[in-house]
């Protein structure tokens, strides 16, 4: 937090970071801001008004002039921080609030011995300020592919969102594959529901990454018994354990989560159980039922094999972007990402992988 009366070198070379300007200014009080190391062109500098106004406007200010340099003088509440007499290549930017969801490829269900669903590829959203020239470039995880033969199930692979301009990789875990007959379960971003008998029965857990908050939860342990498998876990929930109860219950998958809120859409649900009574459900969210692969650009959890064809791949993951659509269409996106204005957003759906320019 900057001082009044005070001129700053900001030293941006190991990463972006942001100079918070006086909660309560006066008018006539001045700052100077200066780039050390001429990395703001790399690593561009944030300047927060903290709660008064920056050039008229409440929203952040962005520096990203190398060897830059930029004076302010607090005038009043309605202009608040204005700059002047700043080297003559600086300008303080206007950024662009996007939010963002990144869902991984889920994992396989497993296969052989009424074994556990998939778990759900990893769930993380974030918020960013970025500016004009930006690029963000998108991967998206591929599902697990379905199992053929006894087996613990396949992981999904990895998503994620990296940046020019000091913006950090956000990724998300790939799920973990269901456990087989005799053959336990693995991590993930969700974990696999654990296979109805051998050394280790126990769903795995998810947060593969170990994010806060978690991308995923554990998945649901099986029954020991010989008669049922747990269900992957999701997002939103664990995968239910499985239950020796009438003749064998399968686990349900876990709860995807919903993006964005009250929207009604779920991602990354938990893939189903096998039960020799009864087979256990997907997760809401794109989750498999028995040999069922998870929805694609969901992340769900592929479902256990019941007895016939392959057990359940994974989903494909999937990276949305969105801000409001009181800014300007993207510059240019590669990957024919689905784009809709609606709500008040703009919004950039990708299901493969690719990029946006703003």
């Amino acid at each position: 937090t900057a001082s009044a009366g005070n001129a700053y070198p900001c030293n941006t070379t190991s990463a972006a970071f942001t100079v918070t300007l006086p909660a309560s200014p006066s008018a006539g009080n001045v700052i100077t801001l200066v780039d050390y190391a001429g990395t703001w062109d790399t690593n561009p500098l944030t300047i927060s008004p903290n709660g008064n106004k920056l050039n008229g406007s409440t929203s952040n200010g962005i520096l990203t002039t190398e060897r830059g340099a930029v004076n302010l003088v607090y005038v009043d509440t309605t202009q608040g921080w204005v700059s002047y007499a700043s080297n003559v290549s600086t300008a303080i930017i206007a950024p662009i609030p996007i939010e963002y969801l990144v869902v991984a490829g889920g994992g396989g269900g497993g296969y052989g011995g009424l074994a556990g669903g998939g778990g759900a590829g990893g769930f993380r959203t974030g918020t960013a300020n970025v500016i004009t020239s930006q690029v963000l470039t998108i991967t998206i995880g591929g599902g697990a592919t379905g199992l053929t033969g006894v087996g613990a199930g396949n992981d999904g692979t990895n998503s994620s969102i990296t940046g020019t301009l000091g913006f950090a990789t956000f990724s998300a875990s790939k799920g973990g594959g269901g456990g087989g007959s005799s053959v336990a379960a693995k991590q993930g971003g969700s974990g696999g529901g654990g296979p109805d008998s051998g050394a280790d029965t126990n769903g795995k857990n998810g947060n593969l990454g170990g994010y806060t908050p978690s991308e995923g939860n554990k998945g649901g342990n099986g029954s020991g018994a010989g008669i049922a498998g747990g269900g992957g876990g999701g997002a939103g929930a664990q995968g239910s354990n499985a239950s020796s109860a009438s003749g064998g219950i399968g686990g349900n998958g876990g709860a995807g989560s919903e993006w964005p809120t009250g929207s009604g859409t779920y991602y990354a649900g938990g893939g189903a159980g096998f039960g020799s009574g009864t087979n256990g459900s997907g997760g809401n969210g794109g989750g498999g039922a028995t040999s069922t692969s998870g929805d694609p650009n969901t992340g769900g959890g592929g479902g256990a094999w019941n007895g016939t064809g392959t057990a359940g791949g994974g989903g494909s993951g999937v990276v949305i972007i969105r801000y409001p659509d009181t800014y300007a269409a993207a510059a240019s996106t590669t990957g024919s990402p689905t784009i809709t204005v609606s709500g008040g957003y703009r919004t950039y759906k990708f299901t493969g992988n690719g990029s946006i320019t703003f």
